[in-house]
């Protein structure tokens, strides 16, 4: 059983492949929680796995937060995989802590560099297109690698951790979850065509159209999956997404 959660499609690949690799079915998390569904069992030594993006260095709070309502019974081995963009700073930590405070034990983890998705916030841009290709088939040849070590039920953590990640998973992240997934900031130009694609991509369902314009209404995960699919790119975060161009997977 494997519980995952993409914005832009990264970690949906990730998820994809491990599922097909181990011949296990996938979950969506934010559909689940919709749902109210956290009841969940688990057969006789099979493994439990979560897919994931890294926000601000750490799992998505409502990775976390699934994770807290989660019933389950204490998996014989459970590993997670995390998509990121150059690194994961305190991730395993963060997430083995979570699932400590369930009774489980973590077995295995390992991050997978993808292309950039998030732009939210002066400083940070894509990757060239030169460079989002070359991670994605770096990323196809970690899982290959790394499949094959879940189905053996190896005990591994194989994390690109970085620099100065207790800085940015415990200070930075913190102020990343309580004010830079504030959705107030996004607005859609008069290039707007009305699409709707917006709404549909958004994992949360926290868009609307009101008079064919996208509204957003306060529950962002700030997974950029709206701003990334627009096809006349006229949604906008102000003013810091303006010209960073946009990416998201293509499966």
């Amino acid at each position: 059983m494997i519980f995952y959660f993409s914005g832009c499609g990264n970690s949906r690949h990730v998820a994809e492949t491990i599922a097909a690799g181990l011949n296990d079915i996938l979950t969506f998390i934010p559909e689940a929680a919709r749902e109210g569904k956290y009841d969940y069992t688990l057969a006789e030594g099979e493994s439990l796995g979560f897919v994931f993006p890294v926000y601000s260095w750490a799992p998505p709070k409502l990775v976390l937060d699934f994770i807290e309502k989660l019933k389950i019974s204490k998996p014989t081995y459970l590993y997670f995989a995390c998509t990121m963009g150059d690194e994961c700073g305190l991730t395993e930590k963060i997430f083995r802590k979570a699932v400590e405070q369930k009774g489980w034990s973590l077995s295995a983890c390992f991050s997978v560099q993808m292309p950039e998705t998030y732009i939210g916030m002066p400083g940070f841009k894509l990757d060239t297109d030169e460079n989002a290709q070359l991670k994605t088939d770096r990323a196809d040849d970690n899982l290959m690698r790394n499949i094959p070590r879940l189905l053996d039920k190896e005990c591994f953590s194989e994390m690109t951790v970085g620099r100065f990640a207790w800085l940015k998973s415990r200070l930075v992240n913190p102020g990343f979850n309580k004010y830079a997934t504030d959705d107030s900031k996004y607005l859609s130009t008069e290039a707007c065509i009305h699409c709707g694609k917006c709404v549909e991509v958004c994992p949360l369902q926290n868009i609307t159209l009101e008079e064919s314009r996208p509204k957003w209404h306060g529950h962002c995960t700030m997974c950029m999956a709206c701003y990334h699919h627009c096809p006349v790119n006229a949604i906008q975060y102000g003013k810091a997404t303006v010209g960073k161009g946009q990416y998201y997977f293509k499966s």
